[in-house]
């Protein structure tokens, strides 16, 4: 792994500190009136998401870890399991559904992702902000039922339960923010 200095630090790089796999979110150099220059850091664990605050000596060397990001393209559930394909060399890698987290609520079928790899292991999944996914189920919407603001939970086709307003029926496509969860507009 290459060295680089922590005078050398930008958001979105990827260090290996004795405690695990970071990104950096957010850096700041501090040059005091008395004493040595720092930089003040905040790092986010690549594994487990939780965010530290860590103080680096200006000018110390730290490892970077090199990200191979790959574009993947979702086949088919294996079981429990996930198939991607690569898309510039089509070898096919399974995945758990632990490693994909959040993600695997919004895959279908021939959808892509963005997948960060430290060797073998899948660090980070990015999928689009939004995606257009069919209702499976949801109670029917009754006649003169029409407060404004109203929701009522629906079951997308990929088993994931969002609440939608109360005009939404079985069939439809709908529009939901991958971020929160959240429905957005009807399709």
């Amino acid at each position: 792994m290459p060295a680089i200095s922590t005078n050398d630090l930008k958001n979105g790089i990827s260090l290996l500190l004795d405690n695990g796999l970071f990104t950096v979110i957010e850096f700041q150099h501090v040059k005091p009136g008395k004493g040595g220059a720092f930089v003040r850091t905040k790092l986010r664990n690549l594994r487990n998401g939780n965010v530290i605050e860590k103080t680096f000596n200006a000018g110390i060397r730290v490892e970077q870890a090199i990200l191979d990001k790959r574009d993947m393209q979702f086949l088919y559930k294996d079981g429990d399991d996930f198939v991607f394909m690569d898309t510039e060399t089509y070898d096919q890698m399974t995945v758990a559904p632990v490693a994909l987290g959040d993600a695997a609520d919004y895959l279908i079928e021939s959808a892509t992702a963005v997948m960060a790899l430290f060797g073998d292991e899948i660090v980070s999944v990015e999928i689009p902000a939004s995606v257009e996914l069919s209702i499976a189920d949801t109670e029917p919407g009754l006649q003169g039922d029409r407060v404004s603001g109203a929701r009522k939970p629906a079951t997308l086709q990929t088993g994931k339960v969002i609440q939608v307003p109360l005009f939404v029926v079985i069939g439809d496509k709908v529009k939901v923010d991958t971020r929160s969860g959240d429905y957005i507009t009807r399709v």
